[in-house]
């Protein structure tokens, strides 16, 4: 099989079940964020030696594929239904949200992003995903997307923010404080 299929040289793209649009769409722009936040996860993983916090990142990354193949789902189509995430994974990172904060200090300041290069790259992850998910919400006026990835990727911003604090905590980092 030929990675190029030489469809997309007009400048559109097909959703699942063939409907074509324009490569410029929202829609297509939310698509491509997710994936550009997969890649940010991915690459900051293979910074991690811990494999708790690996194996977390990698299922994360595995979400990301269905998350994005839901966005790339017509709600008219005959199996959206089965295509759609449910609020598992949210309750998921909630519940791993919660374990690892256990090992953290409490925060008493604003931390700036940084700390370790994983603890960085975890941190510029979690911005792209705030960003993915004001794009979402953007899209979610125009065409009737799932709820839940909205409330799945508020989520996984906010387990974003405490893995890259447990990365640099295990690496004995301090994190920086905001200073005014």
């Amino acid at each position: 099989m030929k990675i190029y299929t030489k469809f997309g040289d007009t400048g559109e793209t097909a959703l699942y079940g063939g409907t074509r649009i324009t490569k410029d769409s929202l829609q297509i722009e939310a698509i491509g964020t997710v994936d550009e936040l997969n890649a940010y996860i991915g690459y900051a993983n293979t910074m991690i030696e811990e494999s708790d916090i690996s194996d977390v990142l990698e299922c994360v990354q595995n979400h990301l594929f269905s998350l994005g193949a839901d966005l790339a789902t017509p709600a008219s189509h005959s199996k959206s239904a089965e295509i759609r995430i449910t609020g598992d994974f949210t309750v998921t990172m909630e519940n791993l949200i919660d374990t690892l904060s256990e090992e953290l200090p409490s925060l008493t300041n604003f931390i700036l992003p940084g700390g370790s290069n994983a603890g960085g790259l975890l941190h510029l992850a979690r911005t792209v995903c705030r960003r993915t998910e004001r794009c979402v919400v953007r899209l979610s006026k125009e065409v009737d997307i799932n709820p839940e990835i909205i409330i799945c990727l508020n989520r996984l911003s906010d387990l974003l923010f405490v893995v890259a604090r447990v990365v640099n905590n295990r690496s004995n980092i301090s994190e920086p404080i905001w200073k005014t």
